[in-house]
């Protein structure tokens, strides 16, 4: 089954982790939990990305510093696995023990995933009994560990060999107009808040947020197409260069799928996301927005996701022509625009995380042109 697993190259991570699991519980029953999580190098933060659970997942949707989390850190660095035979010991000094513990998950077994020196994340197995990691268990524990870390390892890569295609392309772009660097940080962090909330009513799973966050910086790749005397014009564009500066979202699709096929990665999960993302996100909810005029939950949920997001940080930061907004300013104008440009589920979250929002423009802060 392991063959079929790691060969499936169709099914989600999420998926796979599952049939694993399964194959796992014949020998171990009590083996109640898998779970992975990925670490993003440029913030220090670790995100929940993929679970199998007897039940409901005591942790889902959740990111956290690594720096507040010392006995991960110490198996990052020794690149050795960590084992806890009674979780219920921690449980009253760690909120997420205490959670685990709480599910009957008492005992733990975690392992960093590393690949060319680089921490991808960490994996963890739980069961429902104590001691239940014997050096026995542990060696084939093992074998599964690396059939999941490999899957893991080769998702990731395989998600940035397209991202660095696509954002190599998108910089020649980026070079030809105001936007910068730090523009795509910020708004691909903002999707992630919002995708974060809205995830669970929508029957979405950790994955699907975090290709949120991965697919939201190539939204705009299509503009490489666009000709430098509109891309670059200073002053207001007349209609018939509007419709050509339109064209960015169709030209953007037909860019990632060439690339797509150039590179061989028809198999990467969460394709349509990133063609929702890339062709859609310039749709407004009244309709009034294009390539084709969508209404409502006729545009895809991701790509209203987005949308709030670039916005936001368009009017919140500095441009050559103009002055940034403030917080304030900007959320009043997508409190203006809901139900009719804009989600109104995505807006309120990302009015909710005033905080975590201030944190990004903080550490991906703009001085080209202060």
């Amino acid at each position: 089954m392991l063959d079929h697993t790691f060969s499936n190259e169709s099914s989600s991570i999420a998926t796979r982790v599952c049939e694993i699991h399964d194959e796992i519980r014949i020998l171990f029953p009590a083996l109640c939990r898998i779970a992975i999580t990925v670490y993003d190098k440029e913030t220090d933060i670790l995100k929940t990305f993929a679970h199998s659970t007897d039940g409901t997942s005591p942790i889902s949707f959740y990111e956290a510093p690594m720096s507040k989390a010392k006995s991960l850190q110490e198996i990052a660095k020794d690149n050795q696995p960590r084992t806890i035979d009674d979780l219920s010991l921690f449980s009253v000094a760690n909120v997420h023990t205490k959670n685990l513990v709480a599910s009957g998950i008492f005992s733990s077994f975690t392992l960093p995933i590393r690949f060319n020196g680089n921490l991808y994340g960490f994996l963890f197995f739980n069961a429902s009994q104590k001691n239940y990691f014997s050096k026995q268990r542990l060696v084939t524990l093992n074998t599964y560990a690396s059939v999941l870390s490999l899957l893991m390892i080769n998702e990731l890569q395989t998600l940035q060999t397209l991202k660095g295609a696509l954002q190599t392309a998108r910089e020649f772009s980026r070079l030809r107009d105001e936007e910068t660097g730090n523009h795509l940080e910020r708004m691909s962090r903002y999707s992630r808040i919002i995708a974060r909330d809205l995830a669970l009513e929508n029957g979405k799973e950790d994955d699907w947020v975090e290709y949120v966050f991965q697919f939201a910086p190539l939204h705009d790749v299509g503009k490489v197409a666009v000709p430098d005397h509109i891309l670059l014009k200073p002053g207001r564009l007349t209609p018939d260069e509007y419709e050509i500066m339109k064209t960015h979202v169709i030209k953007g699709g037909d860019i990632i799928n060439i690339m797509k096929n150039e590179f061989g990665l028809n198999n990467l999960n969460h394709f349509d996301m990133l063609i929702n993302i890339v062709v859609y996100h310039h749709e407004k909810l009244d309709g009034s927005g294009y390539p084709h005029g969508l209404k409502g939950s006729e545009i895809p949920l991701e790509a209203r996701i987005v949308t709030v997001a670039d916005v936001f940080d368009a009017l919140t930061s500095c441009r050559p022509y103009k002055k940034s907004w403030t917080n304030e300013d900007a959320f009043a104008l997508l409190k203006e625009g809901s139900n009719k440009h804009f989600d109104p589920k995505c807006v309120a979250s990302l009015i909710r995380h005033e905080d975590e929002i201030k944190a990004i423009q903080n550490t991906f802060r703009e001085d080209d042109f202060a």
